[in-house]
């Protein structure tokens, strides 16, 4: 059963109190919604401190005694950022909009208020406030977790998809992810799932930190794309991803950050849609023959900038094409000597591949000769390495 929203209305006028009672009056009746009213800004903060339960607040700019903007800094001031506000005024007053939006506002909706418009807004809303709350449990669950390295461990691999063939009934793609941490647990993830029976989405990430704090943050990141991604969400993944880095942003004390390649390719045209989060160069084998150096066109990572704009962009696979993404452990791996591996050895592999060869295999060839490459070196970073096959 769902939990009951409490909706906080500030508003001076005398008939507004009626006339969202009237709107709303199967949704409060059905306890999905209860509404509290004040007048002011100053009745607004009693009204919080009596109903600890206020999740959203709709004010009204204009009001007596405290305006809804001076509210707005009051209601920043507590730092409760469970508590999203969405702004009423009038239609083409952009300016005190745009205020109330730089002071922390939520969203707004304009006067004369279109019921209609109020209760998708409301209903948004709620999605994002309900979003956050699992977020926050889920970053306190993970933060209650004994800091033990082996506990770490066994969070980042149980984190991670295993079965193979992850897809056996498909025929027109093909995918294997391969982790191999160092001997301290980092925060390397991988992740794809069907987003429905047309588009494959799927990423690699690495967070900046190492230990027990870079596998929670893992693990919290991991969650967060399943998430949003897993529910048909990929016609704008920069919207997707903003939000993830907007909530990854917050109460980040550590100052971690992970970088991103997220991928969601459309199996019926092998078209491939992403977001670049200032991580590793993808490898594409065209054909099974040569090997292109994916160019980078913008990339920055997450919980860097919570206002970061990224972009998407796309590029075409074809029927044969290979893409393979990796993690900087692959290509900074060190020999006895202290000598950095690069990425060449990985493409002239892939360029000697025989004909037809599953994921699997050449993860296989890949992670065994950067092993050899190491020897007897401390391997001191994550290796992942996911690879898709396109057939069409």
């Amino acid at each position: 059963m769902k939990n009951t929203v409490s909706i906080l209305c500030v508003d001076d006028e005398q008939d507004m109190e009626m006339l969202i009672s009237q709107k709303f009056r199967k949704s409060i009746r059905d306890k999905e919604y209860s509404f509290i009213f004040a007048q002011n800004g100053i009745q607004a903060l009693e009204k919080l401190d009596n109903n600890p339960n206020i999740s959203l607040v709709l004010s009204d700019i204009n009001m007596p005694e405290m305006d809804g903007l001076t509210f707005l800094l009051k209601l920043k001031e507590r730092k409760n950022a469970e508590i999203k506000t969405v702004m009423v005024s009038a239609y083409g007053d952009m300016e005190n909009i745009r205020t109330a939006m730089n002071r922390g506002a939520f969203d707004f909706i304009t006067k004369p208020i279109n019921f209609e418009d109020m209760e998708i807004t409301i209903a948004k809303t709620v999605e994002e406030i309900n979003r956050y709350k699992k977020f926050q449990k889920d970053r306190d669950n993970l933060i209650s977790i004994q800091k033990d390295l082996s506990i770490a461990y066994d969070i980042q691999q149980s984190m991670l998809p295993k079965n193979f063939p992850a897809f056996p009934g498909r025929t027109d793609f093909d995918l294997h992810g391969v982790l191999q941490p160092a001997k301290t647990v980092g925060g390397d993830f991988y992740d794809y799932f069907l987003v429905d029976e047309d588009h494959l989405f799927f990423m690699v990430g690495d967070v900046s930190d190492k230990g027990i704090s870079a596998a929670l943050f893992m693990a919290i990141t991991k969650s967060l794309f399943n998430s949003n991604f897993s529910n048909g969400h990929y016609s704008n993944m920069v919207e997707e991803i903003s939000r993830i880095n907007k909530a990854l942003s917050q109460n980040n004390d550590s100052m971690m950050f992970v970088t991103v390649f997220v991928c969601i390719l459309n199996l019926k045209t092998g078209e491939v849609s992403y977001v670049d989060g200032g991580h590793e160069c993808p490898l594409i084998l065209r054909g099974g023959k040569k090997v292109e150096v994916f160019k980078k066109k913008n990339g920055f990572p997450i919980c860097i900038d919570p206002d970061f704009k990224y972009e998407q962009f796309r590029f075409n696979l074809q029927p044969g094409d290979s893409i393979v993404l990796y993690t900087d452990g692959l290509e900074d791996a060190q020999n006895v000597a202290g000598e950095r591996r690069t990425i060449r050895p990985s493409i002239d592999i892939l360029e000697s591949l025989e004909p037809n060869m599953e994921p699997v295999q050449i993860n296989t060839l890949l992670l065994k000769e950067v092993n050899n490459y190491i020897g007897t070196a401390n391997q001191f970073d994550d290796i992942t390495i996911l690879t898709v096959n396109y057939y069409g």
